[in-house]
């Protein structure tokens, strides 16, 4: 409760002694940058112009060491506050009331020596409150723990060129963060050890990855790297042909475990995954189109796996507030028989933590889905979405996982195919800057194959959160 009310105070304290300058604020916003999802990602070196230095927080953005201003120091932070409540958790296979709470806690430093030197460490703190059978494994609870600390050496190999290498424990997001994200939903955000080597030239954008996943433990500073898990490949972005408005992403990406599951048993995988996605953001008409196909092997067998998955969205201009009509269409491979040797179920790597929904129900592994939604901008920076996901699976001989593919309905038992579908309704307010409020509510319609294959209620899902980042 006493850490409640701490966040509850930041946010007070702040809008009191930041309430002289708000009006500086709105007239030069388009000058002050927003924050990242990877909070080391920002670059505070404009705030060199005093004349820029606008914010609450800017002195401690920006704590120069030398003359030049090459040297300096940046330190930020966040809070989240959240609150989530099931009813009928996984279709009733745990109690029917089921409310917690959830705290993030992050602060960071990032300090600069010149152009090719860089220390940046992040702290995480995540802490878990009144949940029915205690925090979930990996996601809810992280006492306390560095979560990002790495070292970066850059060089200059052309004059429009970078070329960066990044060595240690950092947090990876590629793409649409369908099949590498932070985990940003989940209570604790996932990161992972090793190297990283980034090449960027306008637009282009090449990096090569050689890590393994940080092991997320309960407990104070016991968080390591995951023996059994490596993950490795080459991820590029560039511009398409300017008249098309779009860019184009190509991957390969390999994965081992060395005690994967799914419906058929449990084998060592080694699993590569080649990839294209082809997206446009500028409206009317943006879309998001991703193709990926993997091979390997699972024990004794093959692997041969796909997905295809696709976001396109429409917005008319002369409609009042904004509105964004979009239709997602997505599928992923299924094991087309358990007691064969050789899998087809698709493995989605490391995904975002709220893939569908952030309730978490349903992964991207053997599913059919479409989800119509409508996005409205209102005034006051509140957007409001509301979408209806239906879920099928792909293959009948399959179950249905969740978003660490760990299963969680066997698909021996039934046939069915049609899973359920979940309407879902959010409502997210940018205050300021500083300060953001989600609520959003869904309801889960259990389908055939749910209720032939174990508990099969339908499910409510409630949550609220405020950010506040610095």
């Amino acid at each position: 409760m006493k850490i409640r009310y701490s966040i509850i105070a930041i946010i007070t304290l702040h809008l009191l002694l930041s309430a002289p300058q708000q009006a500086i604020s709105l007239e030069t916003e388009p000058s002050v940058p927003s924050y990242k999802l990877n909070r080391a990602d920002e670059d505070y070196r404009y705030l060199k112009d005093g004349t820029r230095r606008i914010d609450f927080w800017d002195p401690i953005k920006y704590l120069p060491f030398n003359d030049r201003g090459d040297w300096y120091l940046s330190l930020g932070g966040e809070a989240r506050e959240r609150y989530e409540y099931f009813d009928n958790y996984n279709w009733k296979e745990l109690p029917r009331d089921n409310g917690y709470a959830l705290q993030r806690f992050f602060f960071h430093g990032d300090v600069h020596f010149g152009a090719n030197v860089r220390l940046f460490g992040q702290f995480q703190s995540s802490l878990e409150n009144g949940r029915s059978g205690g925090p979930r494994p990996s996601i809810d609870k992280d006492e306390l723990d560095l979560h990002q600390g790495f070292l970066d050496l850059s060089m200059k190999p052309a004059a429009d060129a970078t070329l960066t290498l990044r060595s240690g424990r950092q947090e990876l997001a590629y793409g649409s963060q369908r099949i590498i994200a932070v985990r940003e939903g989940p209570n604790v955000r996932q990161s992972f050890d090793g190297f990283r080597l980034m090449y960027r030239l306008g637009d282009l954008a090449v990096d090569g990855i050689a890590t393994r996943p940080v092991k997320s433990n309960k407990y104070t500073f016991d968080d390591g790297t995951d023996p059994s898990q490596a993950l490795w490949g080459v991820y590029s972005v560039f511009p398409l042909p300017p008249a098309t408005k779009g860019k184009a992403d190509l991957y390969y990406l390999g994965l081992y475990r060395g005690n994967a599951a799914f419906d058929q048993g449990h084998a060592k995988e080694t699993r590569h995954s080649v990839g294209a996605r082809l997206w446009r953001t500028e409206r009317p008409l943006d879309y998001n189109f991703e193709f990926l196909y993997q091979w390997g092997k699972f024990g004794d067998g093959d692997i041969s796996a796909w997905t295809v998955a696709s976001d396109t969205g429409y917005s008319p201009a002369e409609l009042p507030f904004s509105p964004r009509f979009a239709l997602k269409v997505d599928i992923a491979s299924g094991d087309q028989d358990p007691n064969n040797h050789d899998l087809q179920t698709f493995n989605p790597l490391f995904p975002k933590g709220a893939y569908f929904s952030e309730d978490g129900l349903i992964g991207p592994a053997n599913f059919i889905n479409i989800n119509p939604s409508i996005e409205l901008h209102l005034p006051k920076d509140v957007t409001l979405t509301a979408n209806w996901d239906f879920f099928w699976r792909e293959s009948i001989h399959d179950g249905i996982y969740n978003n660490a593919v760990v299963l969680v309905r066997s698909g021996k038992n039934t046939s069915a195919r049609y899973i359920g579908s979940q309407p879902q309704l959010q409502f997210e307010w940018d205050v300021q800057r500083h300060i953001t409020i989600v609520a959003i509510y869904a309801h889960f319609l259990a389908g055939p194959f749910l209720r032939e294959s174990g508990p099969g209620e339908d499910v409510d899902y409630v949550t609220t959160w405020v950010t506040y980042k610095f």
